[in-house]
């Protein structure tokens, strides 16, 4: 469904995350996503979602935009069916997954031991807080 409603708004998919032969990043049109929730107050509050992910090295939020990268599609070889590899929870990623559907178009291993992006403590809601997540072209980059 994210998929299509990227698609709705206008967006059209790049590419996912390449390995073989080597390394390519993520391709396509910027993301805007940004996070909506109520703080204990009952103020409706709004941040963007690279202001809630901390870059491990430099202690800095993540200052990339998110790539419409658009997944893959598989097809079981035994009966034909086509499966849309997102659908497995990769949807919007900070480390390079071949099958998301937002990543960042820089390089981020999925291996545990080295990841380059943690949960930005302190700006983060009380775990079980409702968030929506609100997806829109990002605007264009300042010249």
């Amino acid at each position: 469904l994210v998929h299509v409603a990227l698609l709705a708004i206008g967006l059209e998919p790049g590419h996912p995350v390449q390995f073989d032969p080597e390394y390519a990043p993520a391709e396509g049109p910027a993301v805007d996503v940004r996070l909506r929730w109520k703080d204990a107050d009952g103020a409706e509050r709004e941040a963007r979602a690279g202001d809630w992910i901390r870059n491990a090295e430099t202690g800095k939020p993540l200052d990339v935009d998110f790539i419409f990268a658009g997944s893959v599609f598989w097809t079981d070889p035994l009966d034909g069916k086509e499966y849309y590899q997102a659908d497995g929870g990769d949807l919007i990623c900070v480390s390079n997954f071949p099958t998301a559907t937002l990543d960042i178009p820089i390089e981020s291993s999925q291996s545990n031991d080295a990841l380059l992006f943690e949960v930005f403590e302190g700006r983060v809601p009380p775990r079980g807080t409702p968030v929506e997540i609100i997806l829109a072209p990002a605007p264009p980059a300042a010249p």
